[in-house]
């Protein structure tokens, strides 16, 4: 009964929030969109020309945004273990990006350039205990921050979503550690009630360091 509770409170939420409105009026594909062009407008990080890699990409909301400011110039790829129907200026790559055959398809893709931005709005599979899924979040995410390091140009960026409490300062002490720049995004479209915040990581301090992670 309060699994169902929750799923009928979940439900009315999202059918009310304005953002899904939103992103249904303007044809985006989910209301996280709006969280990448708020701080995007904020801190420049699309431009034309760059290539950029979305990991988690589907259902498509993020290379949508990244597709339509990079105006038809530079690279945009997708990569997630779902489908994704196709969008205009994206190549797709349904795939693990943890593997190593994945990694060169990505870097095919990209031309063989590195990238100049990595953004990651993942999330695990939610089981409903707390511990179990925020480490499953950091997991996520430490292995998307790996991936980064490996495919990011020097003065690159790193964007990645993670969930404030267990893990939260280790892993911005990781991010520290290995990019000059670390900053932490809430945005609006963002729900207040949510964990979830952004972490915004700018220029590798030691390139050789971070392409030697584990």
């Amino acid at each position: 009964m309060k699994r169902q509770a929750k799923t009928r409170a979940w439900h009315h939420r999202h059918v009310h929030d304005p953002y899904v409105r939103q992103a249904t009026e303007q044809g985006y594909r989910s209301r996280a969109a709006f969280k990448l062009m708020e701080i995007d407008d904020r801190d420049r990080l699309l431009r034309p020309g760059m290539t950029v890699v979305d990991l988690g990409c589907a259902p498509g909301g993020w290379c949508q945004v990244a597709a339509q400011r990079l105006k038809g110039q530079g690279r945009v790829v997708g990569v997630d273990l779902l489908p994704m129907t196709g969008l205009a200026g994206v190549e797709f790559i349904q795939a693990d990006f943890t593997e190593p055959s994945t990694v060169l398809r990505i870097h095919t893709a990209l031309g063989g350039r590195a990238a100049d931005l990595v953004i990651c709005d993942m999330a695990p599979n939610i089981s409903g205990v707390a511990m179990a899924d925020q480490a499953k979040t950091y997991a996520l995410a430490e292995l998307a921050l790996v991936f980064a390091c490996r495919c990011l140009q020097p003065k690159g960026a790193f964007l990645v979503k993670v969930f404030q409490g267990s893990g939260f300062e280790e892993y911005i002490r990781s991010l520290r550690a290995l990019f000059k720049q670390v900053q932490v995004r809430k945005p609006g479209a963002s729900r207040d009630r949510s964990r979830e915040v952004y972490l915004l990581a700018r220029e590798i301090r030691d390139i050789d360091r971070a392409v030697a992670l584990d």
